[in-house]
């Protein structure tokens, strides 16, 4: 018998035909979906499709891994993602069918398409150094396995990107049997480029400490890997410098044709409220957790599809796609709420986004809000401002190693008149205010993204 264990974060696209996926599958006689608080109907669905739902008891997929496998009742567990849809129809089958038979405790998959980024630069390399006789596996990353419930529960499930090469790793030097087994073609989500940094640095520091007992990790290793390491980078650097660029997009008025909290206001009533805000509270911290509270007892699903009710600017995905042939990494930097930006990053492909953190409790906003530290004034601010989107214009710069020269600004509101005149081109975005137009390098009074061609090309 089967146990199937899908770890979930904010899938509720997806959740549903995995789970129906394994129900449907012989053996299978249960699946666990392990929730990591979602905010959105991830639960829901997944209960709709014949799951049993645990709520992890940490946040981070090892957590939710460690958690499924203690509440599994059978010894055969296969764990699926939660956000693939492509899997084929014998996955299960496939990946439990050596361990059914006993002719492995432990199986790893790999799938038909090229292995990711950090498994060819950093993981694959990392083991043939410190393990010279670990096994060739195509995709030591891969977070579809299947393994015996009496090994998995004597492991220490590492956090972050690691886990899955932390269980490689132990499965290996317990002495199980491994069998890496292909499952077919499957589409997945390529990893952003700002979180291949984190998973690098996660995957590596878990190879490292496993490897404390190899006889290859020593200093004299570590001392090679640090020199050839700082080899790579100096030559990256070199090979990058006159491509790497930022460029910086304001959401409301600029990327939407509307603010989106004005928006939320007439919706939802509070006109008169968040005019008195505005008009009365000049500190921006104030005013920014004032406007917070008229939100609450909004869920997420509402915000949402109100964002989306607001038309975006002519052309958006096409300077997006144009900005990054030209070099440029492109974001949104938003006085609104990181929800909000984080749903258009996801929509239209940008690199990044910032805004402030609105709180949810069961993905009902609290009316609480965390403006984050890189909105404050720091050791490398452009300027002398307590409360600026220069200061994350700043904390872009040293996170992509890009100088303020190298940075392209656009935006319509007096919020926006020290990054525009910081930047190294700032352009006033259909603005009305007047002293954004004359510290702007460029001025563009038609909602069209088009009319930022001849600037950036």
């Amino acid at each position: 018998m089967i146990t199937v264990i899908i770890p979930a974060l904010n899938e509720e696209k997806t959740v549903a035909s995995v789970v129906k996926l394994a129900v449907n599958t012989p053996g299978v006689t249960e699946v666990i979906v392990v929730d990591d608080k979602s905010l959105d109907n991830t639960v829901e669905e997944a209960k709709k499709a014949g799951a049993t739902v645990i709520t992890s008891t940490k946040l981070g997929k090892g957590a939710s891994m460690k958690d499924g496998v203690l509440c599994a009742g059978n010894d055969v567990l296969v764990f699926l993602d939660a956000d693939i849809t492509t899997y084929p129809e014998d996955v299960i089958t496939i990946l439990a069918g050596p361990l059914l038979n006993d002719k492995a405790d432990f199986c790893k998959s790999y799938f038909s398409r090229q292995a990711g980024r950090v498994t060819e630069l950093v993981a694959k390399p990392l083991l043939s150094i410190l393990y010279p006789d670990f096994p060739a596996f195509i995709q030591p990353l891969s977070g579809m396995i299947a393994g015996r419930k009496s090994l998995l529960r004597k492991l220490d499930f590492e956090e972050g990107y690691g886990v899955d090469i932390g269980i490689l790793i132990d499965m290996y030097q317990s002495g199980a049997r491994i069998q890496e087994i292909c499952i077919g073609h499957i589409e997945n989500k390529m990893q952003p480029l700002e979180q291949l940094g984190k998973m690098s640095r996660e995957v590596a520091a878990v190879i490292l400490k496993k490897s404390k007992n190899s006889g290859e990790n020593n200093y004299e290793t570590l001392e090679h890997i640090q020199l050839i390491r700082e080899q790579m980078e100096f030559a990256i650097r070199e090979r990058s410098r006159n491509l790497r660029k930022v460029a910086i997009f304001d959401m409301d008025n600029t990327l939407l044709r509307a603010s989106f909290i004005h928006t939320a206001a007439n919706e939802f009533g509070f006109k008169k409220e968040l005019l008195d805000i505005q008009t009365t509270q000049s500190n921006p911290f104030i005013r920014t957790k004032q406007i917070a509270r008229l939100l609450k007892g909004r869920d997420f699903s509402e915000l949402i599809r109100l964002a989306d009710a607001i038309p975006v600017t002519t052309y958006t995905e096409q300077i997006i796609r144009t900005l990054k042939e030209n070099g440029f990494f492109v974001g949104l930097v938003s006085d609104s709420y990181d929800c909000i930006t984080n749903h258009f990053k996801n929509k239209y492909g940008f690199d990044f986004s910032l805004g402030n953190e609105l709180e949810f409790s069961k993905s009902v906003a609290t009316g609480e809000v965390k403006i984050p530290s890189f909105y404050l004034s720091h050791e490398q601010s452009a300027c002398t401002h307590e409360y600026c989107k220069t200061h994350a214009l700043t904390h872009i710069c040293k996170r992509f190693e890009v100088p303020l020269s190298d940075t392209l600004a656009i935006g319509d509101s007096e919020n926006d008149i020290c990054i525009i005149k910081k930047a190294g081109i700032g352009v006033s975005f259909c603005s009305g205010i007047t002293l954004l137009d004359a510290v702007a390098d460029f001025i563009i009074k038609e909602p069209d993204f088009e009319l930022l061609l001849p600037i950036i090309e």
